[in-house]
């Protein structure tokens, strides 16, 4: 739900081409997971099967993919792109949100095959380790970089959360989402992929230059130090005060 002002109302208030065109894909392409198993097979990004097979089509397939198990996946997944990538794309226009949401996806796929690596030259495990063999599939990456651009565009606009159901404001959504993922226990869904779909929308919405609410490393280590100084100022007054109230106390007569 969102707010503007004294106007509430459920969901965009325009579903534009481009979010239709993208529902049908994802929805075509489950009922072929359905139908021919060998699809989800052949299109889920594993790390080893990325560099070590030179699959290197499935950082792409992946995101079009969803657990044939679970309609709640992709219904989810699908309902994050209606909510927010609606008025997204409306205001962006269609072209920049298609190439938007496709550098999301790609780019989180890419980084759920890298990863792994990384840790794998680092010495914190072996080739032969059941992470580097692991698949991933779902839109999630792409729609974690739709939520963060929706964030950065209206960052003032009233959400009203579903679970749990209370209004916040839409820039507090990622930090949100993010401290369920990580306090709600162990589970399936791909950390990389989403930190991944939120760091390259972050990149590509400042290298982008369109986007004045994303804010680049320099607005936050300005933030930073004008936070810094607020809580010298703040201890400074506070040391003032108890200076104050010794003062007086030393002031006050004494009764014996």
């Amino acid at each position: 739900m969102y707010g503007r002002g004294s106007q509430m109302g459920f969901g965009p208030q325009a579903t534009p081409q481009i979010i239709k065109s993208l529902l049908i894909a994802n929805g075509v392409v489950f009922i072929l997971q359905l139908v021919a198993p060998a699809v989800t097979y052949l299109g889920t990004v594993a790390p080893a099967e990325v560099w070590l097979g030179f699959q290197f089509w499935r950082p792409f397939t992946y995101m079009w993919l969803h657990s044939p198990g679970s309609i709640f996946h992709i219904l989810f997944n699908m309902f994050a792109l209606w909510m927010f990538g609606s008025p997204l794309a409306l205001f962006w226009g269609e072209q920049r949100f298609l190439r938007y949401y496709l550098v999301c996806g790609v780019g989180a796929g890419v980084l759920i095959a890298t990863v792994p690596w990384l840790a794998v030259l680092a010495g914190l495990m072996g080739t032969n380790n059941p992470e580097l063999y692991l698949p991933t599939l779902g839109a999630s990456g792409a729609v974690m970089g739709v939520v963060l651009a929706y964030t950065f565009t209206w960052p003032d606009r009233t959400i009203m959360l579903i679970f749990p159901p209370m209004p916040i404001k839409s820039i507090w959504l990622i930090p949100v989402i993010l401290v369920i993922e990580f306090t709600s226990g162990p589970s399936n869904v791909s950390h990389v992929g989403h930190l991944g779909g939120l760091f390259v929308g972050w990149i590509y919405l400042i290298r982008e230059g369109r986007t004045p609410g994303a804010p680049t490393l320099d607005s936050l280590k300005h933030k930073w130090k004008r936070y810094r100084m607020r809580q010298k100022i703040r201890a400074l007054h506070q040391e003032d005060r108890r200076s104050r109230d010794r003062h007086d106390d030393d002031d006050r007569p004494r009764y014996h």
